[in-house]
């Protein structure tokens, strides 16, 4: 829909007059179009008269080059390329007078005028250039004028909007009135924040937003405008008009840059009150997660303050991040996940970013491991790191939600250490790895580790791994051949011979049940990563 990104302006905006408009003033009311009529809606910005061959070394974009002919005069077989090199360089027309110098312009050169739609004006020899220049500069400059006085206007408005509390849903209106135009408030997501209209239109303008989705730039094309919404170095989205007349003027983008600017504030402005919102959910979910919140009914009132049911039987999901990136960034993006995540499964639900994790409490019913994938796929989308997922079995309240978290977190780590990055877990599922994960003497674990299974512990032999491979099934089996060959896709005889060296090398396992579990804590342990 649109074309490059067209960034805010740095410096004056400069506007200028179409050629349709240079030949409507009163010094060329007798000049006449020979050619290029289709470029009479062509930019004039400044003029230029051509006093030398050399001219294209001196010629700008949007100029309005006047030329009596006399530097070509003895090479005229030159005109023929100079409407290409004048057109290829952005120049808004050629105007010429003839008679004097040259007596007539070479039929080629008219064919390729009308071809790249390059205006070739015709001067009257009565016309200095002296009146045209000071008539046509006199008029683009009192353009320039209007045009920064309307844009200041506008900019007064846009501020006056912001100083009376208004959000994005006014600054949209205003610049739709503006403009007489369509225009909505974009996200970095594609998803409209505001917009205002008529209604017919906006629905057009939704229309043509949904099909472009996130990945629209700034710019414009007939009928559509879009200039960046960055606060803080962060683009924060876009505001976009519509007109379906295709009305939008260069004089319309500067507007809509300062309505950008003033959206900025608007958001920054949103981005605080937001961020002590966010603080003061922190703190009290914080409170209720470690018993602090007081009384049950303070809880539940308090709660609803933030729009939470906190009464009903819920399921508490800890999101903590896998040690890897920037921590600030990846935990600003793991909040906004999970908050999206949860106005789409349960707008209830209580949801808040700590130093290193994001807590989650949301109704019992609700799929959890639903809403962690779908947190994950949003913040794949944007960040190149993962989080680690825990989930606590049903609370009956609030009064539980300590134990709760407490089981939510325990599994979130569990869950990395068997799993790696990105794990999801749920607390039932622990098992054993809930009791070995209590142990903080790791080196009493690796200790235990090796005199269990004494060589087979580490994997200075490479046949070590298909050994413990091979013993593992055969305790999950409680000793059953036949069936530890069938999955190990084993012959019988194969695995009998393993079994006997396995118990040359461990003992006499197949005899001993106290033997049989050390080598399943043992196999437990070398399980958990970062043991």
């Amino acid at each position: 829909m649109e074309p490059p990104v067209r960034l805010a302006s740095t410096g004056t905006i400069i506007h200028g007059v179409s050629v349709g408009e240079v030949l409507g003033v009163s010094t060329l009311a007798d000049a006449k179009l020979i050619a290029g009529e289709r470029g009479l809606d062509r930019i004039v910005q400044r003029l230029n008269v051509m006093e030398v061959p050399d001219i294209l070394s001196w010629v700008k974009p949007h100029e309005l080059l006047l030329t009596t002919g006399y530097p070509l005069r003895n090479t005229p077989q030159s005109l023929g390329r100079l409407v290409a090199d004048l057109d290829e360089r952005g120049l808004a027309a050629l105007a010429i007078k003839l008679g004097r110098y040259v007596d007539e312009l070479p039929e080629e050169m008219v064919e390729q005028a009308d071809r790249l739609g390059f205006p070739l004006i015709l001067l009257p020899n009565d016309v200095g250039f002296d009146d045209i220049l000071n008539q046509v500069l006199t008029d683009i400059l009192n353009r320039q004028a209007a045009v920064l006085v309307r844009a200041e206007e506008a900019h007064r408005a846009l501020v006056q909007v912001v100083l009376a509390g208004g959000g994005l849903g006014e600054v949209t209106a205003e610049v739709a009135g503006l403009l007489d135009v369509t225009v909505a408030a974009v996200d970095g997501a594609g998803r409209v924040l505001a917009a205002a209209g008529p209604p017919e239109h906006v629905a057009g303008l939704h229309e043509a937003l949904s099909r472009e989705g996130a990945k629209g730039t700034a710019g414009r094309t007939a009928g559509f405008a879009a200039v960046p919404v960055v606060a803080g170095g962060h683009h924060h989205g876009r505001i976009v008009a519509h007109s379906p007349a295709g009305t939008i003027r260069e004089s319309d983008i500067g507007i809509l840059e300062r309505a950008a600017t003033v959206a900025a504030l608007v958001v920054t402005r949103q981005d605080a009150v937001n961020a002590v919102e966010s603080k003061y959910r922190a703190d009290f979910l914080r409170d209720v997660l470690t018993g602090r919140a007081g009384t049950a009914e303070r809880i539940a009132a308090r709660a609803r303050a933030f729009g939470w049911d906190l009464q009903r039987p819920v399921t508490v999901l800890v999101a903590e991040l896998d040690p890897e990136g920037d921590e600030r960034v990846t935990q600003d993006r793991l909040v906004t996940s999970w908050t999206a995540a949860m106005r789409r499964h349960d707008q209830r639900g209580a949801v808040a970013g700590f130093s290193h994790e994001v807590v989650a409490v949301v109704d019992a019913s609700v799929d959890a491991q639903r809403v962690a994938r779908d947190a994950a796929t949003s913040f794949a989308d944007a960040m190149p790191a993962t989080f680690s997922t825990g989930t606590s079995r049903s609370c009956p309240g609030a009064e539980r939600l300590p134990e709760a978290y407490a089981q939510a977190l325990k599994a979130a780590r569990v869950g990395r250490q068997l799993h790696g990055p990105g794990a999801v877990a749920h607390f039932d599922q622990l098992g054993v790895y809930r009791l070995l994960s209590l142990v903080n003497d790791t080196a009493e674990l690796h200790a235990f580790v090796r005199e269990t299974l004494g060589s087979l512990a580490t994997d200075a032999d490479g046949e070590n791994a298909d050994l413990r491979r091979t013993l593992q099934v055969l305790l999950e089996t409680n000793l059953n051949v036949a069936e530890t060959a069938r999955r190990l896709h084993f012959h019988y005889n194969t695995l009998r011979y393993r079994i006997g060296k396995l118990e040359r090398m461990l003992g006499n396992f197949t005899e001993d049940p106290h033997l049989r579990l050390n080598l399943t804590l043992a196999l437990h342990v070398l399980r958990m990563r970062g043991i």
